[in-house]
């Protein structure tokens, strides 16, 4: 199988995790398009998850699984809901790449109108609350009580991004996009005051999230990659990338679940953690167009690795992908265009 050289990693297993027992079943998760992620159940029925960085053509800074294993021990003290840290191995020689296991936690992941349908209609409201909800708790989290003081810089956090995404999408970018760089532009002059400072996710969406659909609460937030120190209106931006308002709405995006309906609209979800943060979001405008910016600097980078065959062969179209960068490049210039 690409990317988990099971033998070893059954060995690892066994000396380094409690309770599991040979042999090993593993099974490539669908749907990741940056790390891999594998389902790892032990002869017992125990479930592990596994994830590794991508086969080749990386990036330096990114996919640092030492880095996202610390996080998810680190959140894992607080009331945000995240899968249980269970091990880090920085042994190369073992699968090829550093690697961490996590505790297998049920639930469905809402990235799709489609997906929607295992949520009861009455649960959406519900579970749109508690999306929220746990974004501001992650927000409220001291990161110095938890061990994260030291993960970021505190200060400076959407200047140090347009930075870090630019220099992204030079070193990544398979053709020329004058939306990119014309939104880097425009986002450098309009920096607004950051409001505090917070751990920020990055990638903070249903997509991202397991949810119990008998209950509509959010049963573990996933993919912590992209998570730093910085400006917490980020996240709630970016959740407005992700947002189709209404029923029967035009999705925004494929992974999307909200076209479905039945789902509160964004205003609701911002009168939300405004009330429960007390932060002023008058000038979120400006996060949604960072936010399509730069997923559309992060989306060419994985539409540049799947072109590379970093991601194996899964024997996908990547003309949506392709497409897919350019999209949100226009899309975050017309909303950059938009401020006031």
């Amino acid at each position: 199988m690409q990317g988990l050289n099971l033998a070893n990693v059954t060995e690892w297993l066994i000396a380094n995790i409690a309770n599991v027992e040979a042999p090993f079943d593993a099974e490539l998760i669908a749907g990741g398009r940056s790390n891999l992620t594998f389902l790892v159940t032990d002869a017992r029925g125990r479930k592990l998850v596994l994830r590794r960085p991508p086969l080749g053509h990386v990036l330096a800074t990114a996919h640092d699984m030492a880095r996202e294993y610390r996080i998810i021990a680190a959140v894992g003290q607080t009331s945000v809901p995240v899968p249980p840290a269970l091990g880090l191995c920085t042994d190369t020689d073992v699968n090829d790449a550093p690697f961490y296991v996590m505790g297998h936690v049920d639930g469905v992941v809402l990235d799709s109108a489609d997906r929607a349908a295992a949520l009861p209609h009455e649960l959406r409201v519900p579970a749109s609350e508690h999306l929220i909800d746990v974004l501001a708790d992650l927000h409220a989290v001291d990161i110095d009580a938890v061990g994260l003081g030291d993960l970021a810089r505190r200060e400076g956090y959407i200047e140090r991004q347009v930075k870090r995404w630019s220099t992204q999408w030079e070193n990544s970018k398979t053709r020329e996009l004058p939306a990119v760089d014309e939104v880097a532009r425009l986002l450098r002059e309009r920096i607004p005051v950051q409001q505090g400072v917070s751990i920020a996710h990055g990638d903070y969406r249903f997509g991202n999230c397991l949810v119990d659909t008998s209950r509509g609460r959010i049963a573990a937030v996933l993919d912590w990659e992209l998570c730093t120190l910085g400006d917490p209106l980020a996240d709630v931006g970016y959740i407005g990338v992700y947002w189709s308002d209404g029923d029967d709405a035009v999705a925004l995006r494929a992974n999307d679940p909200t076209p479905a309906g039945g789902f509160l609209p964004y205003s609701a979800l911002l009168e939300r953690y405004a009330n429960r943060t007390g932060r002023d979001l008058s000038g979120i405008g400006y996060y949604v167009a960072f936010s399509c910016w730069r997923l559309a600097v992060i989306s060419e980078g994985v539409y540049a690795r799947y072109l590379h065959g970093a991601m194996g062969d899964q024997g996908l179209d990547l003309a949506p992908m392709k497409a897919g960068a350019e999209g949100l490049a226009e899309r975050a210039l017309a909303a950059v265009r938009s401020l006031s």
